[in-house]
């Protein structure tokens, strides 16, 4: 398969560009970030200071400059760095009209609450989530077409994984007991540990066991590469998109973090080829008549549903890199984030372990046989799911959801105009932190959910974390919310009902909260953070 950017997926091989001969490839990727950077850095602050301003479009002002000699760059950089205190600034002047902020690589047009209900009714195919995701213009250099030319990845998710989330979180379950002995540290004095790291190698394993089974889940290149392979892409992306689009063909070719993804995506290939052959086998059996027991992977489920296109080995392992990167870095930040604000707040952890601990007298351990589903014991968690909605709340990993970009252009019942190539987002941080939803929302209240659940009879079934409507945006709204986000938040909840009950955990000494890292609008929590970790005392070793 062949892309715009002169890449070979099925070989594997840059092509077309005398930038990509070996002896190139081999000196640009042997760099290092810094060295890389200080490369072009000069030749992308000349050209960013020296472009015009986008013309301001279609009533929404453009925010953020200081004063009219400011240059464009400088805006940028501070949405790159401060998108939090811009986006909340600008809601908080313009209210209830749109208004545009610039990131380095497109402007993006605020718009208010009141256009999401008319958002549902919108077809992807003029309204695009996955465009806007995939870093709009950048997608097409970072090897990411497939996840806008085909939606074989949200339908498998929507069609099988919501449809039977029971069996998936029991098969989940299973691969947590193996992580368990194998990622997790039992020290039984107090130890300094990177729970942030803990939180991804767990989750890298429990999306292996359901996307491609027992093989990949206990592969620790296919662990490392899954892991790896959003760190690089990150790089890429913001390298990119300091650029002018027209550049790309060229600067593409200095990053090394680039020819670090193709070898990624080349050793996917290497790991997954052999499944899809193994299955096409089987297959083939099974058409002649011959039983043949498989394990069951949304792997197989796509290979079954999928075009010829999709079920080349290049473009299923592409597509099976970007949906580990999409489940397991969001969700296992937000673990990191409900254990660093429970050490923030440790008056609530045993009042979690009462109801943890309630939840197994009441109807066994989770998984067990003769107990209730996975699904339907995590559900009586409900002090736990508020806890982790306020976390979500105050540290949401996107501060912009739901996005869009405009394939075509669309007019919304009042007029408001939406042009092509036009990128259009919600402020997701600004409406969760309203005074009229969240009272006192600068307050971290982890019974807000729980109260409001409790409030009235029709009340019961609403306010759950996973849950996408116009108060809650964390996960999207519409057609394009996430479609992993039930799984997701089964996996949350499993894996910290567990710490809980079998650990405790502080800060460090002389340490606090860490403070989240944005990048334009992604807030992640320090990656240098730590937390002291103890088996608890009454835990059988």
């Amino acid at each position: 398969m062949h892309s715009s950017l002169g890449f070979d997926l099925s070989k594997m091989k840059l092509s077309g560009a005398s930038f990509a001969d070996a002896d190139f490839s081999s000196l640009v990727s042997s760099l290092s970030f810094s060295q890389s950077v200080a490369m072009i850095l000069g030749i992308c602050g000349l050209l960013l200071v020296l472009m015009p301003g986008r013309a301001q479009a279609f009533k929404a002002p453009i925010y953020g400059y200081r004063s009219w000699l400011e240059p464009t760059i400088l805006v940028q950089t501070r949405f790159a760095t401060d998108a939090r205190g811009m986006i909340m600034a600008g809601c908080k002047k313009f209210g209830d009209s749109p208004f545009t902020i610039r990131r380095y690589d497109t402007d993006i047009t605020i718009l208010p609450k009141k256009y999401l209900n008319e958002l549902r009714l919108v077809s992807s195919s003029k309204l695009s989530t996955a465009i806007a995701l995939s870093g709009n213009k950048v997608y097409q250099w970072t090897f990411a077409s497939v996840m806008v030319e085909s939606d074989l990845h949200s339908r498998i998710l929507k069609d099988r994984l919501i449809a039977e989330m029971p069996k998936y979180l029991d098969l989940a379950k299973t691969e947590l007991e193996y992580g368990w002995n194998v990622d997790i540290p039992k020290p039984s004095d107090w130890t300094e540990v990177d729970i942030q790291q803990v939180a991804r190698m767990l989750i890298a394993r429990m999306t292996a066991k359901i996307f491609l089974g027992s093989t990949a889940c206990r592969n620790s290149k296919w662990l490392s590469l899954s892991i790896d392979f959003s760190k690089e892409l990150s790089i890429v992306r913001l390298i990119l998109t300091m650029f002018p689009t027209w550049m790309y063909p060229i600067v593409v070719h200095l990053i090394p973090g680039r020819y670090r993804l193709k070898k990624c995506l080349a050793t996917a290939a290497r790991i997954i080829g052999p499944l899809m052959e193994k299955h096409r086998e089987a297959a083939k059996q099974r058409s002649i008549g011959v039983c043949v027991e498989e394990e069951d992977t949304l792997l197989h489920w796509m290979m079954d549903v999928g075009d010829e296109k999709e079920n080349q080995v290049a473009e299923m392992s592409t597509l099976q890199c970007f949906m580990a990167l999409a489940s397991i870095h969001t969700t296992s930040t937000t673990i990191s984030n409900v254990l660093f604000d429970l050490c923030a707040h440790p008056e609530w952890i045993p009042i979690l372990i009462d109801e943890i601990n309630d939840v197994t007298n009441r109807t066994g351990k989770l998984g067990d046989k003769d107990g209730v589903g996975v699904k339907e014991w995590l559900a009586k968690l409900e002090k736990l799911d508020s806890f982790l909605m306020e976390s979500l709340r105050y540290n949401p990993v996107l501060l912009l959801a739901p996005s869009r970009y405009a394939i075509e252009s669309h007019t919304f019942n009042d007029g408001q105009h939406i042009p092509a190539g036009r990128t259009i987002s919600w402020a997701n941080y600004f409406h969760q932190n309203d005074p009229s939803l969240a009272p006192e929302p600068h307050l971290f209240d982890p019974m807000r959910s729980y109260r409001k659940r409790y409030s009235s009879p029709e009340q019961k079934i609403k306010h759950l974390a996973g849950q996408a409507d116009t108060n809650n945006l964390t996960f999207g709204y519409g057609r394009g919310a996430c479609p992993g986000r039930f799984f997701a938040v089964g996996e949350i909840k499993t894996i910290v009902a567990r710490l809980l009950v079998e650990f405790e955990f502080k800060y460090p000494e002389g340490k606090s909260r860490p403070r989240s890292i944005g990048l334009n609008e992604f807030s992640l929590p320090d990656p240098g953070a730590r937390l002291m970790m103890r088996i608890r005392k009454d835990v059988k070793q």
